[in-house]
């Protein structure tokens, strides 16, 4: 799918088919993910694959209480590390926000690339995930998404969208 259909035609999905997700599929998002740049190549990440159904259904329980996200066959929850990296001059230990962000990306646009379907979710319980996880100290989860084959693709331009003018300066803010 060349680039371009993949960014335009990228939807959130709420409903899932339980179909199983090849290994060679998966592996090539995974490594979409992988590859992705971060700050000093530091790659401050990991990815937890939940594919148990009882531990799906936990996650989203801690999501918001959005039990649509268990449909998926694999709920990817987005780690990142507290590198101690300043980003910016103010970012401090929230950096690892930044390059945990860019890597989901490339694993959510992979994804469409590949006919699945994710949704970024930014509403979760991150001490609880981290417990149910034991995912250890200095680590955080950024985001959560499940992955799965949609029910009902519906892979349609986006909706109404700022113009290029709305979203873009050029030399100073105006």
């Amino acid at each position: 799918m060349e680039f371009y259909e993949v960014v335009n035609t990228r939807r959130s999905v709420r409903s899932y088919k339980p179909d199983e997700i090849p290994d060679e599929v998966l592996n090539r998002v995974l490594d979409a993910a992988r590859v992705a740049p971060s700050g000093s190549n530091r790659q401050p990440w990991k990815y937890v694959l939940i594919k148990n159904p009882e531990l799906r259904k936990k996650i989203a329980t801690l999501s918001g209480g959005q039990p649509w996200i268990a449909e998926a066959p694999i709920v990817v929850v987005a780690c990142g590390n507290d590198i101690k990296y300043d980003r910016g001059g103010y970012m401090g230990e929230m950096s690892f926000l930044l390059d945990s962000a860019i890597g989901l990306t490339h694993l959510i646009l992979a994804a469409r690339a590949e006919g699945l379907g994710t949704c970024w979710i930014g509403l979760f319980d991150n001490e609880s995930i981290k417990e149910l996880l034991e995912i250890p100290p200095g680590w955080n989860v950024a985001a959560v998404t499940p992955l799965g084959y949609p029910k009902e693709p519906k892979w349609t331009q986006p909706a109404k969208r700022k113009s290029i003018d709305e979203i873009v300066a050029v030399d100073e803010w105006c």
